[in-house]
């Protein structure tokens, strides 16, 4: 479904990625997890076509995002970091705008707006200005535009920021539903959320791929058996390299 190669990333002297290369295939739940300002957010945009790569390319399904962006783009829902919606809409006039932008119409577009406001549980909400809503909320509209076309390719940028408990069990499981027919990428630094979610794991930090295996796997790496020892390891253990190599 997904194919990355090579991408690489310059924002003048700072990279945030370098060589960056992954395939996902459908059925995959992909946690992709570093620190702040490790290469995350920006690889996810180049994934998603918003944002060209200093080299490398893009390829979902048959379409390379640069040179066939539309038909690429039609196969990605994508949450990227913020939520960002429009404030003056509501949940419902949001999630049909940007299925009147993908061409829904007609019953189609009632369907689908329908299914997408309940699946991310938005209830009398999405009947509420953008505006007035809570974080959680804003964050849960978000999401609904981004699954309502149901895309076999999602893009999450920190898909519960900002929920509460119960709100965050909720999209986890929500996720969990949408795995078995879809490729899904997920950027999290809550690090409880990939156990739950996840069935695969890739670390990156400096917009280096540090590691890429189960979160088992990923856990195994330390004697605690415990991911968030197994992330520190790695991410600390790079900058002490770096730090070496000075």
């Amino acid at each position: 479904m997904l194919a990355v190669e090579s991408l690489v990333k310059h924002f003048g002297p700072r990279i945030a990625a370098q060589n960056v290369s992954f395939t996902l295939t459908t059925g995959e739940v992909l946690g992709f997890l570093g620190p702040n300002g490790a290469g995350k957010s920006t690889t996810m945009r180049m994934i998603a076509g918003r944002l060209e790569p200093d080299s490398g390319r893009v390829l979902i399904g048959d379409h390379d995002v640069a040179a066939d962006r539309r038909a690429a783009q039609k196969m990605i829902g994508y949450l990227p970091e913020g939520a960002p919606a429009y404030p003056s809409m509501t949940p419902q006039s949001f999630v049909k705008f940007c299925l009147r932008a993908r061409g829904f119409s007609g019953a189609a577009l009632k369907s689908a707006t329908d299914s997408a406001l309940e699946r991310a549980r938005l209830g009398d909400a999405a009947q509420q200005r953008i505006a007035t809503l809570s974080k959680g909320y804003k964050r849960r509209a978000a999401l609904a535009a981004a699954i309502a076309h149901d895309p076999p390719l999602l893009i999450l940028d920190e898909p519960t920021d900002g929920l509460d408990p119960n709100q965050k069990d909720q999209v986890r499981g929500l996720i969990r539903d949408m795995a078995s027919d879809k490729a899904i990428i997920v950027s999290t630094h809550i690090l409880e959320e990939v156990p739950a979610v996840c069935t695969r794991t890739i670390v990156i930090h400096r917009g280096c791929i540090l590691a890429d295996e189960s979160p088992d796997e990923l856990a195994a790496r330390t004697r605690t058996g415990r991911l968030d020892d197994a992330f520190r390891h790695l991410t600390i253990s790079d900058d002490q390299q770096e730090g070496a190599a000075a």
